[in-house]
């Protein structure tokens, strides 16, 4: 892909990803507080938690990759270590995720029942743990032929661009 069309691309998909990490999510979490008990949607608001800190990264990463590619100055050392840090941070999340759902089941006598949504909260939890291995591990979204072409060809993903950044420059 050439350079002018990754910032093409860029400059749409880093605002979108924005939006739902700081529009969409959000939205969707305070709605189900004041629609819902919340010993009913623990685990599910802790699965919408982990995506929106996750999507926070993301497009922050797309931004630093739209700045690098238009010549804005940042500091990257600096900002890796962020994502460093952050890739931590989301693995400890991740980790707590099987707490959390058992907490969610005792809050409601080992029931899972339609009511208390744990059904909804597995699915966000797991959305939380691919939205981490698009951006840290392997892109996981296919959204161009470019993507497409290489999952064909090689007969796998691609390391996420994240990662990739992250590898090659550890410290």
């Amino acid at each position: 892909m050439s350079k002018q069309k990754l910032i093409k691309r860029l400059k749409s998909y880093y605002p979108m990803e924005r939006f739902h990490a700081f529009v969409t999510f959000p939205a969707i979490f305070v709605y189900l507080i004041f629609n819902n008990s919340f010993s009913n949607i623990f685990f599910l608001l802790y699965g919408i938690l982990i995506c929106i800190i996750i999507l926070i990264q993301g497009q922050y990463y797309w931004k630093l990759k739209l700045y690098r590619l238009m010549n804005k100055p940042f500091n990257q050392e600096k900002n890796l270590n962020i994502f460093r840090i952050s890739k931590k941070l989301n693995l400890i999340l991740i980790g707590l995720i099987p707490l959390i759902f058992a907490i969610q089941l005792y809050q409601n006598d080992w029931k899972i029942i339609p009511e208390n949504l744990i059904l909804w909260g597995l699915f966000a939890n797991f959305i939380a743990i691919l939205e981490h291995i698009n951006y840290y591990m392997r892109q996981l979204m296919i959204d161009n032929s470019a993507d497409l072409k290489y999952v064909k060809r090689n007969i796998k993903l691609k390391i996420a661009s994240l990662a990739k950044d992250l590898k090659e420059n550890e410290l």
